[in-house]
């Protein structure tokens, strides 16, 4: 009976269609079974679920929630970027933040509001008025504060409110923003690590080498006294830091693309972009006070995230995905997915993207030729999904969200993984 049943199987499988095939390998095989995983593929021609596995579980999603975000923009931003907000009194210009994150940024630098400022005639008044919310997201690790990807929440970012070492032997010119050289110090011949620490609330620094292994960008406490004292060095002229609330007939001056900002946000899983994203919607729908949790909650109210029993089907709580009070289910990111291609063109959108073993986080997934799926990734302790779009060798357009919870592999394993199945997904349908 046996030796019957093992050439029965094998061709029951081999008439079975591959979506059948593929939902067998995922109940059965350890590769899918010895941790929490989900996978959802749908095709939007057919409008037919075709996998669904653990398809209406709920994940953490880690940085997948960035997908939130890009849609978020995408409903509620123009195509040019609030930069400031301001208005004129005699002779006197005072400014508010949009929550825009580039101004001075180190990689990604908006010129827009310094070149506004440099020429006005009238004397420079900062408020930062308008945000009274956290520096920090709810669920946010405590002691990430000296990781460049928890850099805090603000009105005015600048400098993308990091600190910058480069590599190499350090000279104290070469930090960046020089204005901190004084506040950092070295530790000669440390036996407790390398690199650099900050105290957790004031800005001092203590390099543990006197030499960095690699670039590292250390978040500083933001203040708006410390933005009112880095735009008056930057600018050669005094920018004076006052508590004055917006008044009504502001102007809202504009800067770089939207698209721009997508693009690293997106490629980079740069956790601050996503985040002040919805702050700029806020400064978008309201002159007088910057309050991303209403956008955000506005924004997943009008998505309708609960199932067709209406149990909430996912609970979405910061622009970044740092939060592991972020859940959602690989079915409701389907349904965003879905949403998104409806409005950005595919070219752009695969663009905006990561494309599989070509860019951003992707580009050292296993992909060989041309890259047939484009995805946001997603990942922390114990976390690794991917949710997109996926071409096939049959010119078919495929959406998929994978997600991977609760394992103790390393993140690179399931990464390998995930590659597999959507190889096989891309080859067999």
């Amino acid at each position: 009976m046996k030796a019957l049943l093992s050439v029965l199987i094998p061709l029951l499988l081999v008439g079975c269609s591959p979506a059948k095939r593929i939902s067998r390998t995922l109940r059965i095989q350890p590769t899918y079974t010895d941790h929490f995983t989900g996978v959802a593929l749908y095709d939007p021609v057919r409008k037919k679920h075709l996998i669904q596995y653990n398809a209406d579980k709920p994940f953490t999603p880690a940085s997948n929630t960035k997908l939130f975000s890009f849609y978020a923009g995408l409903v509620s931003l123009r195509d040019s970027l609030p930069a400031l907000r301001y208005a004129v009194r005699s002779d006197s210009l005072i400014f508010w933040g949009t929550g825009n994150p580039l101004l001075l940024h180190p990689d990604l630098p908006d010129t827009s509001a310094l070149a506004f400022l440099r020429k006005r005639p009238e004397r420079l008044f900062f408020s930062a008025e308008n945000y009274k919310g956290p520096r920090f997201g709810a669920g946010w690790a405590w002691d990430d504060y000296n990781d460049d990807y928890s850099a805090e929440l603000a009105s005015m970012p600048i400098y993308g409110n990091v600190l910058r070492f480069p590599k190499g032997k350090l000279l104290s010119t070469q930090i960046k923003p020089r204005q901190f050289a004084d506040s950092t110090s070295v530790l000669p011949d440390s036996k407790i690590g390398s690199g650099v620490r900050r105290m957790e609330f004031a800005n001092r620094f203590t390099r543990l080498t006197d030499v960095q292994k690699s670039q590292q960008d250390v978040p500083f406490r933001w203040s708006p006294g410390l933005v009112a004292q880095l735009l008056s060095d930057t600018l050669h002229r005094s920018v004076v830091l006052v508590n004055l609330p917006v008044p009504e007939n502001t102007k809202l001056l504009r800067g770089s693309s939207a698209d721009s900002l997508y693009k690293r946000m997106l490629h980079v899983s740069d956790n601050q972009f996503a985040e002040q994203v919805l702050f700029m919607i806020s400064a978008e729908r309201s002159a007088s006070m910057l309050e991303p949790g209403v956008e955000l909650r506005r924004i997943a109210d009008s998505l309708r995230l609960t199932t067709p029993e209406g149990r909430n089907a996912a609970r979405w709580v910061d622009g970044s995905g740092l939060s592991r009070y972020n859940v959602f289910t690989p079915n409701v990111l389907i349904d965003l997915l879905i949403k998104i291609y409806a409005l950005v063109p595919q070219q752009r959108l695969f663009t905006l993207l990561p494309a599989a073993g070509q860019s951003g986080t992707l580009r050292n997934m296993d992909m060989h030729g041309k890259p047939y799926v484009f995805a946001k990734s997603g990942s922390m302790t114990g976390v690794y999904n991917l949710s997109g779009y996926v071409l096939t060798k049959q010119n078919k357009l495929l959406y998929f969200s994978i997600m991977h919870n609760n394992f103790t592999q390393p993140v690179s394993e399931m990464r390998q993984r995930t590659a597999a199945l959507l190889k096989e997904i891309h080859e067999q349908f």
